[in-house]
Order: C-alpha cells, then sequence, then structure tokens
C-alpha cells in the first residue's frame, strides 16, 4: 500500500485548504484512515479519522473548522480545512494501519501566515 498526500500550501489566516490523500491498493476501502500533523517542535498529533462507514472523529483542536472524507472508488481521503489558524502550521500525514501495520504518506505541508 502506498500513500500519496497532496493539497497543502501557504495561506492567510482565515482561508481554507483540501488536503488530498490518495492510495493504491484495495485494502485502503476498508481500513480507517487517519490525518495527522506535525508542528515545528511538537509532536505528531492525530487531526481526524474516517472509517470504511464514513464515520468521522475529530481532535478538538479542529472541531467544527475541519472535515474529513472519503471516495472509496478512487480510493482517496479528503481533509478540508476552513477558517485555518497560525497554530494549523505543520506537516500533515494521511495514515492508515493494516493488521498492525502502519503505512504513512509523504506529507504535505501547511502553511498559515499573514
Amino acid at each position: 500500500v502506498q500513500l500519496q498526500a497532496s493539497g497543502g500550501g501557504l495561506v492567510q489566516p482565515g482561508e481554507s485548504l483540501r488536503l488530498s490523500c490518495e492510495a493504491s491498493g484495495n485494502i485502503f476501502r476498508i481500513r480507517d484512515v487517519n490525518w495527522y500533523r506535525q508542528a515545528p517542535g511538537k509532536q505528531r498529533e492525530l487531526v481526524a479519522t474516517i472509517n470504511p462507514n464514513g464515520s468521522t472523529k475529530y481532535a478538538d483542536s479542529v472541531k467544527g473548522r475541519v472535515t474529513i472524507s472519503r471516495d472509496n472508488s478512487k480510493p482517496a481521503v479528503y481533509l478540508q480545512m476552513n477558517s485555518l489558524k497560525f497554530d494549523d502550521t505543520a506537516v500533515y500525514y494521511c495514515n492508515m494501519q493494516n493488521f498492525g501495520r502502519p503505512y504513512w504518506g509523504q506529507g504535505t505541508l501547511v502553511t498559515v501566515s499573514s
């Protein structure tokens, strides 16, 4: 399984970005998929999770501003981020696990700056 994350960029506070995570392999369709982020000098944190049926969970820090979704026909998972804040600056990674083995995308950098 290979995960390819994209969509990061430089935005101003209050703007939006949509991150994409595209995968090779059918196993992606039947596993939970997560978005993590790691800000400079901080530990990697879980941002959002979506299960194969579309149920979602969010970190308190992004709840109400971020929406995770998936398109199993591609397959891909998306992270729509609105009302971006300075604190959202980080490298964002998509992730899934299969029988205990983690798979990570390469990361996509989101920079929120005025």
